[in-house]
């Protein structure tokens, strides 16, 4: 897993873990995060089901609702199959723009 941090967003690389793996390093490791953003990027991974995504709906909904962003990229997954508490767009621009998107979202009180 690698760790990027650029101003109040921190950016997840998965590696070689699984998802199972990079669920509970991210869980172990969240009060680290829990001020920032996340976006995690799901790289290399050839195929990514749904029950992939949903191991990450936990650690979703504990930090949407300090509202804060958690957005998945991969470019390997239907995102229109997602459940609709988690966000998975195909690229990193895409994660940024729905970061912006809600931070104006919640400063007008949405």
């Amino acid at each position: 897993m690698i760790i990027d941090t650029n101003e109040n967003i921190s950016i997840i690389t998965r590696e070689k873990a699984t998802v199972i793996e990079l669920v509970k390093k991210l869980e172990a490791l969240y009060p680290k995060f829990k001020e920032q953003h996340i976006i995690v990027k799901l790289s290399g991974l050839k195929s990514i089901v749904l029950e992939d995504i949903i191991e990450f709906l936990r650690i979703s909904n504990m930090h949407r609702s300090s509202k804060k962003s958690f957005v998945i990229v991969t470019e390997t997954f239907d995102a229109s199959k997602s459940p609709d508490e988690i966000l998975v767009v195909p690229t990193l621009k895409e994660a940024y723009d729905v970061i912006e998107m809600e931070d104006m979202e919640r400063d007008l009180g949405f």
